[in-house]
């Protein structure tokens, strides 16, 4: 508990007490080094009570072994207010309180007198200075010549790169940099803007990294998904879905195609197993040979995978076979009829693969992020790699579900940066199903 100095520290408090910053409440024991401790303080603004932003800070500076004292707090009164504090920061070294320093940033902490960021040239194509920043996936900005600029796109484990001459600040792979790129080194002079809480009671993404568990409502939670779609559909917010080939072996494929019929799906991130069993039934009416009506083995089922590979190489592209008519329904069928822009990325086990899948990672990295302004909603069904990784290309900002019957596939999305994204244990195809009834009758509404 914090109390008035007493006994020995009474007489230092007295000696300093004429000083305006001192704080009047404090803890005893803290007073003996007050003189001695190095002091720097920040501002946090927002909603930083309901969205537990002030314990966070709190907790990581005692975590790390420095002080605190609140010298100003204001808390907001109705829900929509946003609260103000203002705390002395303390610790023994400049490298200790540095180090504290960058760590409350990630909460959206503000140093009062805040200096312009420091910036030192790539040595190298392919090579980030000594010391480079590396960015998380929350709203950054950057302090030069007494202004704040916003980074453009927010990219987890990236660098940014400034433009001297515009002034213009963007996040960077490895793969983009150029030597004499000008980069920023250390935390100073960032700011990071936290994840705050929505101000909906109830509403699925009130707890961003709540854990998963098979137990949760799921039509309740279905239902809001639709409704959240619906909203990003008026808004003129793009929805990304990222698909595995378990959309099809479920027999989901058909509510999916009742999506992009509808409107819902405005981009598509998938790799060659999705569209070659996608295409396999919309040829042969099978999936990795097992009759999707029958739920059998089909006769000679094996070799259908290849034999539809082997069609569309024949016609030089997925949009080749739809023009010819020889590929007639089917998912990517109706991305290409209804002009849904989609990038399927290979990956070493791939048969074929299909002549449309990029098998360059980093050209298919380059060619998803090249993709993704303007979404605001992505849903990830049944694929592990493709959500993590398009998981650490996605601002926090953007609203994600992730729809796996394995829980684990959710955990390791958020434990691998994705925080924001809420997860639905569940097979995929009575998800879909019952995604699309929502849908549907919404539409009617």
């Amino acid at each position: 508990p914090r109390v008035p100095a007493q006994g020995p520290n009474r007489r230092k408090l007295d000696a300093i007490a004429l000083r305006d910053d001192c704080p009047l409440w404090t803890t005893p024991s803290r007073y003996d080094n007050l003189l001695t401790m190095i002091t720097k303080e920040i501002e946090l603004h927002g909603h930083i009570i309901d969205s537990l932003i002030l314990p966070k800070v709190m907790d990581e500076i005692l975590a790390r072994r420095g002080q605190f004292n609140i010298r100003t707090i204001r808390v907001g009164k109705e829900k929509t207010d946003t609260s103000y504090a203002r705390i002395d920061v303390s610790a023994e070294t400049a490298e200790q309180l540095d180090d504290i320093i960058t760590h409350l940033r990630q909460h959206g902490a503000e140093v009062t007198e805040e200096a312009d960021v420091q910036l030192e040239e790539s040595p190298a194509d392919g090579v980030f200075p000594e010391g480079f920043y590396v960015t998380t996936n929350k709203p950054t900005s950057i302090h030069m010549g007494d202004k704040w600029i916003d980074v453009e796109t927010s990219i987890m484990d990236s660098g940014i790169c400034v433009d001297s001459e515009t002034g213009r600040a963007r996040t960077v792979k490895f793969c983009e940099a150029r030597k004499g790129m000008k980069f920023v080194v250390g935390s100073e002079g960032v700011r990071v803007a936290p994840l705050e809480l929505p101000r909906t009671r109830g509403h699925i993404f009130e707890f961003m990294s709540s854990s998963v568990s098979t137990e949760k409502p799921k039509g309740a939670i279905i239902r809001e998904v639709a409704e959240q779609m619906v909203a990003a559909k008026k808004a003129g917010g793009r929805i990304l879905v990222v698909g595995g080939p378990a959309i099809v072996h479920t027999g989901g494929g058909e509510h999916f195609e009742k999506l992009i019929k509808g409107g819902y799906v405005d981009l598509l991130f998938a790799g060659n197993a999705l569209a070659v069993h996608d295409i396999e039934c919309a040829l042969f009416g099978t999936s990795l040979g097992v009759d999707l009506n029958r739920g059998t083995l089909a006769e000679s089922g094996h070799d259908n995978h290849m034999r539809a590979i082997n069609v569309i190489r024949m016609h030089g592209s997925i949009a080749g076979a739809v023009k010819a008519g020889v590929l007639r329904r089917g998912i990517l069928y109706q991305c290409v009829k209804r002009g849904v822009d989609f990038v399927l990325a290979g990956s070493v086990r791939d048969d074929g693969p299909l002549p449309d899948v990029i098998t360059d990672t980093v050209q298919a990295q380059n060619a998803m992020r090249g993709k993704l302004g303007g979404v605001s909603i992505a849903l990830m069904m049944g694929t592990m790699l493709h959500s993590i990784a398009t998981g650490n290309m996605l601002p926090a900002t953007v609203k994600t579900i992730c729809v796996d019957i394995n829980p684990t596939v959710v955990t390791k999305l958020s434990d691998r940066g994705t925080f924001q994204a809420i997860g639905i244990v569940t097979d995929i195809e009575p998800f879909l199903r019952e995604l699309a009834e929502y849908l549907r009758e919404m539409e009617k509404e």
